[in-house]
């Protein structure tokens, strides 16, 4: 599990992002990361473009975040580890 593998994974898949983020989400993490999470990472990085960081997005059924059914789109980003998947201004 790799951060260099994730930022490969996103340049190799650039043109695929479901099939990047699936292949990350579930071979990158132990345990895997449900595959049913890929809609929801990809809501997180738009949000991320749009610069707004607090979205509240809708997780999967069975899934919560601190009890419930919405996660901000920060901590899906960092749990997931995205950062890979977004465009960071390098000033």
């Amino acid at each position: 599990m790799g951060n260099l593998q994730a930022r490969e994974m996103a340049e190799l898949g650039a043109d695929n992002l479901e099939a990047s983020l699936s292949w990350h989400l579930t071979s990158n993490h132990f345990p895997p990361v449900p595959v049913s999470m890929v809609p929801i990472c990809i809501k997180a990085i738009e949000a991320y473009a749009e610069e707004d960081y607090d979205r509240q997005i809708s997780l999967p059924e069975g899934v919560g975040y601190k009890g419930l059914t919405v996660a901000p789109a920060s901590a899906i980003v960092e749990q997931h580890h995205l950062d890979a998947w977004i465009d960071f201004d390098e000033e």
